[in-house]
């Protein structure tokens, strides 16, 4: 599951067409994320398999590994080693080791290090949040996209709210809703308090941290 931005921003919902936003807003801090737990142990984050960088490397070191064996069981059958390993072997000795295309080299394979062992090291899947455990052998996961459309749907209830964009991170939510009547505090407080409850409600094993911004229409 690829997730190129971790805070997508999904499409508005409008109560009436042609809604537009206008410079007046009112914004509430973000409520402090925190762990919950259910008597199930601590969740923690789903690790990504891997399958297509792991596929690739073993592609490659497979083949260079089968190329150089054949090459040296030639030469032990008396036969003339393969000109590449020739070319190699008289490049590896008459180089000196500040050549261009010998640092360019070494750059490459540190960089194809590097992100090897961030691979390997990392999760991934940052689009899942994990959710709270009832039971120890019960894992589950919710997808980020769904989150927000959960949230959204219980933005869109309230009172005075002419639309909504409700983007989910892994650490905080973010809702920025229009407002086209009612006083724009009191949309924001009632905004608080359903998109708290909804964040409740998804189970989360981290709760995430609240941002919500009301501004008011633009008059036509």
């Amino acid at each position: 599951m690829n997730d190129d931005d971790p805070t997508r921003r999904l499409p508005t919902l409008d109560k009436s067409a042609g809604a537009t936003a206008g410079p007046s807003d009112a914004e509430r801090p973000p409520r402090e994320e925190r762990e919950e737990t259910d008597g199930g142990g601590r969740a923690r984050r789903f690790w990504a398999a891997r399958r297509v960088p792991a596929a690739l490397v073993a592609l490659v070191v497979l083949g260079a590994a089968g190329l150089l064996l054949y090459d040296v069981a030639a030469v032990r059958a008396d036969r003339p080693a393969m000109a590449w390993r020739k070319r190699l072997a008289e490049e590896l000795a008459t180089r000196h080791l500040d050549d261009v295309w010998v640092l360019a080299g070494a750059a490459v394979a540190v960089a194809l290090g590097l992100w090897l062992l961030l691979l390997a090291l990392t999760p991934g899947l940052r689009a899942v949040l994990p959710m709270r455990r009832s039971a120890p052998d019960v894992r589950s996961g919710l997808d980020r996209a769904a989150a927000a459309l959960v949230l959204r749907d219980r933005a869109m209830e309230v009172p005075g709210v002419q639309s909504v964009r409700v983007a989910v991170g892994r650490r905080k939510a973010k809702a920025r809703a229009v407002s086209h009547f009612r006083e724009l505090d009191e949309v924001r407080g009632d905004l608080d308090t359903a998109l708290g409850d909804g964040l409740r409600q998804l189970g989360l094993a981290r709760r995430l941290a609240l941002s919500v911004r009301v501004r008011r229409s633009a008059k036509r």
